[in-house]
């Protein structure tokens, strides 16, 4: 009987001391396994972002601080390739394959169509803060030399006058510029017949048009072609800190806000294993720090308070409208930009004199 006890607490005991070698065996797996994991998190991870050419100066100067911030915090050094072009170009370009995990576009309507493909979820409006706005901007119209006698919008018609600005159709700058000059006639009360009347005047004097507002840019001062260039305000800005100081206006009595998202592509981002990383610079781009270099290149922040530091750099407009005001970017994608609507009828017109 007591060498029956005495197997039977033997037998316990090598339970026991079984177990407590299956529970450290399996503790030393799950810790050989974290360690196999984190000796697996890659050091380098490369983001693609996907912009308009008239914002590369500021990204620039913008990724380098993001990519400091990244390391710092996760030791992970973050490769972002950058393609700049036009917004409309680049639309495509995305939708056709090139795997952007980030995009900032200069209009909404391109980020829809990408979501339209399927590469962006609904809503990604939401998803950052001023409804993924990341700055602003207004139309601007540059002269020669003060000989050119332009000081409004209506100007533009008077005799002698020849408009540089990029196609509408490969171009989110250029829609700006085309819904700008459209604005300002029906937003003062005039009638959509007299603001097509008034746009035809305008493209009839132009006698090219590249295919993105950095193009455009080229053709004016480079090329010297054309005495009168609209764009944007933060590309005449930068022009002038590279020391092509032409005289320029800003319309103030009525101008159109150059609003531009910033969106993450999730197909893309899921596909490469990216999406903290890609939203954490998305973030980033709303922050003081971003602004400012948004700022300082020409583009009016979101951020209040850098657009109170930055107050005096950019003129009140009296009345500056959006594209809410135009009937918003459905309709104004069929009234204007479809093919076949009314730019391209507007052109044959044109081409037909």
């Amino acid at each position: 009987m007591i060498y029956r006890k005495q197997f039977i607490g033997w037998m316990l005991a090598g339970l026991v001391a079984s177990g407590a070698i299956a529970s450290c065996s399996a503790s030393s797996d799950k810790a050989s396994q974290n360690s196999e994991a984190q000796a697996k998190e890659p050091e380098e991870v490369k983001l693609t972002l996907v912009s308009y050419a008239v914002t590369q100066s500021a990204y620039e100067k913008i990724i380098p601080k993001f990519t400091e911030q990244w390391k710092a915090k996760t030791g992970q050094d973050v490769i972002i390739e950058q393609s700049y072009g036009g917004s409309g170009s680049q639309t495509r370009a995305v939708i056709d394959g090139l795997e952007a995990d980030v995009v900032a576009l200069a209009l909404a309507l391109d980020t829809k169509k990408i979501e339209e493909a399927g590469l962006i979820q609904p809503n990604w409006e939401t998803e950052l803060p001023n409804k993924s706005i990341v700055h602003k901007s207004v139309a601007a119209i540059v002269k020669r030399d003060d000989t050119v006698k332009v000081a409004k919008w209506s100007d533009l018609t008077n005799e002698g006058v020849e408009v540089i600005t990029a196609n509408p159709k490969t171009s989110g700058g250029a829609r700006w510029n085309y819904l700008a000059l459209w604005g300002s006639v029906t937003q003062a009360g005039g009638t959509e017949q007299a603001a097509a009347d008034f746009s035809e005047k305008i493209f009839a004097k132009v006698p090219v048009l590249p295919k993105d507002a950095r193009e455009a840019s080229d053709v004016f001062y480079q090329q010297q072609q054309g005495n009168i260039l609209i764009n944007y305000e933060n590309e005449v800005l930068l022009a002038n800190q590279k020391g092509e100081a032409l005289p320029y206006i800003i319309p103030t009595d009525y101008n159109i806000s150059i609003d531009s998202p910033v969106a993450i592509v999730d197909a893309n981002v899921d596909k490469h294993g990216t999406r903290e990383v890609a939203q954490a610079f998305s973030e980033f781009l709303f922050t003081p720090e971003a602004q400012k270099e948004f700022a300082q290149v020409g583009f009016r922040p979101i951020d209040p308070q850098v657009s109170q530091e930055f107050a005096q750099q950019y003129p009140p407009i009296n009345k500056l409208f959006t594209i809410e005001d135009l009937g918003g970017w459905d309709k104004i994608q069929k009234q204007f930009f479809d093919d076949g609507a009314g730019f391209d009828k507007m052109m044959n017109k044109i081409n037909q004199k």
